[in-house]
C-alpha cells in the first residue's frame, strides 16, 4: 500500500505542536491514507495469513517478522506500531534500529529464517506519502493467492480489534543487531565477479543518498572493494522533505542536479543516487565535459553485456551450459536485452511488471536445484549459506542461474540472495563494468554505442498521463476499455499487427509457465516498435511505455539514432492526444 500520510490541508487536529516541515502529530484521516487505522488492519491481515498459512504446512511456532523503515514521515512511529501489534497478537517481531534500505529487509528475512517482513517506504514517492510493503518468508514481496487473501481479510477488518492494537504495549521492542547489517553488507561482495580492475582503475565517483538510506550498506560496500567514491555532502543527511530536490527519483535528471554540478566542478567521473528506501539507482557519466544521465534500460543493457562477458573469461558460462544461465527482464524493459542474451546463447525471461515476479523466477530456480541435489545426491544444502560459485554450480547443473534481473525504472539485481531489486548491489556491479572499461579504455558510452551498432539502436520513451481522485480512475479504466473494445488497426500511421491482452488467460513466459493475468496491453506496430499500456500500481496515472529500434550494423549510426528517436517522439504525441479522446469512451 502507498498512500498520504500528510493531507494536502494539513488540519489542526493533525499538525498538533509541530512547526512547518516538522512531521505532524498525527497522520491525515481517511480510508485511502497512510495512517495508523490501516497499518494496524495491514499487519493484523498479514499475521492472520502468516499464522494460518504456517498451520497448514504443520508449523505451529509464534510467526516471525522482520521490520524495516526508511526516512519518511511516520516512518520510525508506523514500524514501531507494527512491531507492538505483532507481538500482541502472539508473534515475534524484530525491527532494525533506525532507517534501512528495502533490500536489506529481504535478505534479512532469508538470513533470519522469518516467516514475513515489512518495510515502511514509499520507495521514490513525494515527501507526504508513505507505504506498507510486506515481505513472505523467501524474501520477495507478496503476490499472487497471498495478496489476494491479505486484501480480503483488511478490507473485513473489524475497526474494534483494530482499536486495541492502538493501545500501548508492555512488550519492549526486540531490534535486530550490526551484524545483520553486516552480513548483508559482507553478502554484497557477490555482486562483483572480477574485483581486479577496481583498485587500480576505478574512475572518480560522488555518490548521493538523495537524503535516503542508500549511504547505509552502498559506501561501505564500495570502500570494501576499493572503490574510489566520496559522498555528497550536501544530500548525505536524513531528510523526510527531501528538502534539495524536487522529487527523491533517481530517474528524474533533476534528482541530479546538485550533485552533478558538485562533480563538474571537483573532477569527478562518475554520479551515482539512489531513492530512499535505497532499491533504485542512478547513473550519470560525464563525457565530452558534460554529464550524461543513464536509462534503466542503457544500464541494465551494459550490465547485461559485462556481466554475460565476464562469465565467458571466468570460463564459467560456454556453449554447453549456456542454455542453463538465464537473465530476467519485465515486458516493458528494452529488447536490446533479450538481443543480447541471445547473442551468448543464454535464456531471457520476460515478467510482469515488479520484480516480485521475478523473485518468483528465482525462487523456483532455487527450489528445483535444491531438490535435485537432494533427490540425486542425497546432499541437503542451506542455499543462502553456500558461497556464490557453489550456488552458480548448482543452479547451472540442475535449474537455471540468474545473473541479471532488470527493469526498466532504475532497478537491477545482480546477487540471488536478496528477493528484491537492490540499488547497493547494482552500484557494485556498475562500478566494476566501470572500472574495467576504464582498463581498457572505453568509455561507457562507446560501450553503449558498440552494443547499438551490433544489435540496433533502441530507444524508449514512457508517458505519464496523469488522472486524480474518482473521475481519474473512471478516465484510466476509459483508456484501457477503449483499446480493449476499439483496438487501433494503426498508431501514427503504423499498421497494428498484433495487440496481446495480458487480462485474458492463456499467456505463457519463454518457459512456457502461465503467466497472470494483468491489466497490460502490449501493441505490436509494422515497423518492429511496440507499445505497452498498463495503469500505475502506485500513483493515479496510466503509462504508455514506447518501443522503437533499428536494423542491427546500421550504415551511419548517429543518422539513424535520430531517426528512431524522431520516430518515438510522434507516436508518443499520438498516443497522449490518442488517450485523451478515449478516457470520455
Amino acid at each position: 500500500m502507498r498512500g498520504r500520510t500528510i493531507s494536502q490541508n494539513l488540519t489542526e487536529a493533525e499538525k498538533g505542536n509541530s512547526t512547518n516541515k516538522e512531521t505532524p502529530e498525527n497522520a491525515c484521516v481517511g480510508t485511502a491514507t497512510l495512517n495508523e487505522i490501516n497499518i494496524l488492519s495491514a499487519t493484523k491481515s498479514l499475521f492472520e495469513f502468516t499464522k494460518a498459512d504456517m498451520s497448514k504446512n504443520g508449523k505451529i511456532s509464534q510467526p516471525v517478522l522482520v521490520i524495516a523503515y526508511d526516512v519518511r514521515h511516520f516512518s520510525e512511529k508506523f514500524a514501531h506500531l507494527v512491531s507492538h501489534a505483532w507481538n500482541f497478537l502472539g508473534g515475534q517481531a524484530m525491527i532494525f534500529e533506525g532507517p534501512r534500505p528495502t533490500p536489506l529487509l529481504s535478505y534479512t528475512v532469508r538470513k533470519r529464517k522469518a516467516d514475513a517482513g515489512v518495510v515502511i517506504t514509499a520507495s521514490h514517492n513525494p515527501f507526504h506519502d508513505n507505504g506498507f510493503k510486506a515481505y513472505y518468508n523467501d524474501g520477495s514481496q507478496l503476490s499472487g493467492r497471498a495478496t489476494e487473501e491479505i486484501s480480503k481479510k483488511f478490507e473485513e477488518s473489524n475497526l474494534e480489534e483494530i482499536f486495541e492494537l492502538l493501545e500501548p504495549s508492555k512488550n519492549e521492542l526486540t531490534y535486530l543487531t550490526q551484524a545483520d547489517d553486516s552480513c548483508y553488507i559482507a553478502n554484497l561482495q557477490e555482486a562483483v565477479f572480477n574485483p581486479e580492475p577496481i583498485s587500480s582503475h576505478c574512475p572518480k565517483i560522488l555518490f548521493t543518498p538523495i537524503h535516503g538510506t542508500g549511504a547505509i550498506a552502498t559506501l561501505p560496500a564500495l570502500w570494501e572493494i576499493g572503490a574510489d567514491v566520496k559522498i555528497f555532502e550536501k544530500q548525505k543527511d536524513f531528510d523526510p522533505n527531501f528538502s534539495s530536490v524536487e522529487s527523491p527519483n533517481p530517474e528524474s535528471e533533476e534528482a541530479f542536479k546538485l550533485s552533478i554540478e558538485c562533480a563538474d566542478k571537483n573532477g569527478y567521473q562518475v554520479v551515482f543516487a539512489t531513492d530512499p528506501d535505497s532499491d533504485r539507482v542512478g547513473v550519470a557519466v560525464k563525457y565530452n565535459n558534460s554529464f550524461n544521465c543513464l536509462t534503466g534500460n542503457q544500464v541494465g543493457s551494459m550490465l547485461m553485456q559485462y556481466r554475460a562477458e565476464t562469465l565467458q573469461k571466468l570460463q564459467l558460462l560456454n556453449s554447453d551450459n549456456a542454455s542453463n544461465f538465464t537473465t530476467l527482464k519485465t515486458f516493458v524493459t528494452t529488447g536490446l536485452i533479450e538481443k543480447i542474451a541471445a547473442s551468448f546463447g543464454v535464456g531471457c525471461v520476460n515478467t510482469h511488471t515488479g520484480f516480485k515476479w521475478m523473485a518468483k523466477k528465482l525462487g523456483k530456480y532455487e527450489k528445483k536445484a535444491l531438490g535435485e541435489i537432494r533427490e540425486r545426491e542425497g546432499i541437503s544444502l542451506d542455499f543462502d549459506n553456500t558461497d556464490r560459485y557453489t550456488r552458480l554450480e548448482i543452479l547451472t547443473r540442475y535449474s537455471k542461474y540468474c545473473f541479471l534481473a532488470s527493469e526498466e525504472s532504475y532497478g537491477y539485481l545482480t546477487i540471488d540472495t536478496v528477493r528484491d531489486k537492490d540499488a547497493s548491489a547494482a552500484t557494485l556491479s556498475i562500478v566494476e563494468m566501470f572500472s574495467f572499461l576504464r582498463s581498457q579504455k572505453i568509455h561507457p558510452l562507446d560501450f553503449l554505442d558498440k552494443l547499438y551498432f551490433d544489435h540496433g539502436f533502441h530507444y524508449e520513451k514512457t508517458e505519464n498521463i496523469y488522472h486524480d481522485g474518482e473521475d481519474g480512475s473512471v478516465k484510466i479504466g476509459n483508456i484501457m476499455k477503449s483499446y480493449r473494445n476499439s483496438p487501433p488497426k494503426q498508431l501514427c500511421d503504423l499498421a497494428v499487427t498484433n495487440i496481446k491482452d495480458f487480462s485474458k488467460e492463456g499467456h505463457e513466459d519463454e518457459e512456457n509457465e502461465e503467466l497472470a493475468q494483468e491489466n497490460f496491453l502490449l501493441i505490436s506496430l509494422e515497423n518492429g516498435f511496440r507499445v505497452a499500456l498498463r495503469p500505475s500500481g502506485t500513483e493515479p496515472k496510466i503509462k504508455f511505455y514506447i518501443f522503437g529500434e533499428s536494423e542491427p550494423k546500421p550504415s551511419n549510426l548517429e543518422e539513424t539514432k535520430q531517426k528512431v528517436i524522431d520516430a518515438v517522439n510522434n507516436l508518443g504525441t499520438f498516443l497522449v492526444e490518442d488517450a485523451e479522446k478515449r478516457s470520455v469512451y
